[in-house]
């Protein structure tokens, strides 16, 4: 690994730096310059800098890993009512007439499909919205898109009767999330990050208040996986910078968590359907609530509604914070395609790693 050279005064730089003093328990009581003339202080940065990546990239791993693991919980509940009072922990088949009868317990939805299908983009250095909007465009004409988003649908509709690559509908469906993650690994800068994630979900999503959830979301990953003190309230603050409705109704929920409102309540209170004014701020309350990772997973999985991608959302957050470790074992290991997503979270590690060191 070559030298950082984030620069004294980055934030970035600044971050590495204090997280592994604290990891070495080291007392860190001045920034070294990575390009320092003393070369004992050089390769002290070198080696925490090692030390801090190695546990990003874990965290990495584990936010895709999570949230495809929690999409995969979700599945066999999506569009169903809520099944709080009969919980089962694990993975199952779909009940038999449900649009994901066919895929078997242990497989994701379109969700961790999109996710994926832009971190190969990334992964391989093709990334553009348009080729992305092709590719997309590509799997739903084969069919091969399972159980889409309704206005994924119909902007894949648009596109293949055109023959375009994108065709962005005004809607405020939580479709838009999934494909946000890879970018809140790939950029070690929170903005163009944001801004990425937000012109890729303008191939499907027009809406304001989508592109203001996609921030949000990416906002809470990136905090995560760079272990600020709060990433949930970073990312509340993000909200209610970008959509006044949206930090109302994520306030709102964890407003209700804070007051120890029972979960069945909260469902009822919060919203849990497609939409992601109910979507985020459901899965806000989730990550508030529940401290053990299979408790978060097992009633994300049953809350109803569009519970694939409330899964979703909450163990791509389980994963960015705790890693991959915090998933439980069982359930990685009947996840469809875990090394691949696995495979493909190392190769955005490696992108971020190049940019952080340019």
């Amino acid at each position: 690994m070559r030298q950082c050279r984030t620069g004294k005064y980055s934030p970035i730089y600044k971050i590495l730096i204090l997280l592994a003093a604290l990891v070495k328990n080291v007392p860190n009581t001045e920034y070294f310059r990575v390009k320092s003339q003393n070369k004992k202080n050089t390769r002290i940065i070198i080696y925490r800098c090692r030390v801090i990546l190695y546990l990003m990239l874990d965290r990495m791993k584990g936010c895709m890993l999570g949230a495809a693991v929690g999409d995969a919980l979700g599945m066999p509940n999506e569009s169903t009512m809520p099944a709080l009072n009969k919980m089962r922990y694990g993975y199952r088949r779909a009940y038999k007439g449900h649009p994901n009868d066919t895929l078997a317990p242990g497989q994701f939805t379109d969700d961790t499909q999109t996710m994926m299908l832009v971190a190969m983009l990334l992964a391989d250095g093709k990334y553009t919205d348009e080729r992305y909007g092709i590719a997309l465009r590509e799997l739903y004409s084969r069919e091969a898109l399972r159980f889409p988003d309704g206005s994924v649908s119909a902007a894949c509709d648009h596109m293949v009767r055109e023959k375009g690559h994108s065709c962005g509908i005004r809607s405020t469906t939580a479709g838009c999330l999934p494909p946000a993650l890879p970018f809140a690994l790939a950029y070690p800068d929170l903005r163009e990050a944001t801004e990425r994630a937000v012109r890729a979900c303008s191939v499907t999503h027009t809406h304001p208040g989508a592109h203001a959830a996609v921030s949000t979301f990416i906002t809470l990953l990136y905090h995560a996986i760079h272990e600020s003190p709060d990433p949930v309230n970073s990312a509340l603050e993000q909200a209610k910078n970008e959509d006044e409705v949206l930090g109302s109704k994520i306030r709102n929920a964890l407003a209700l968590e804070e007051a120890g409102t029972e979960i069945d309540t909260a469902v009822l209170k919060i919203g849990n359907d497609v939409s992601l004014y109910h979507t985020l701020p459901i899965a806000f309350f989730l990550i508030r609530r529940y401290q053990v990772p299979a408790d978060l997973l097992t009633v994300a999985a049953h809350v109803g509604g569009n519970t694939d991608t409330i899964g979703f959302l909450c163990g791509a957050y389980l994963g960015a914070s705790r890693g991959k470790d915090a998933i439980p074992a069982d359930l990685l290991e009947g996840l469809e395609d875990r090394q691949r997503i696995e495979l493909l979270a190392q190769r955005l590690f490696d992108i971020y790693t190049r940019k952080l060191e340019r």
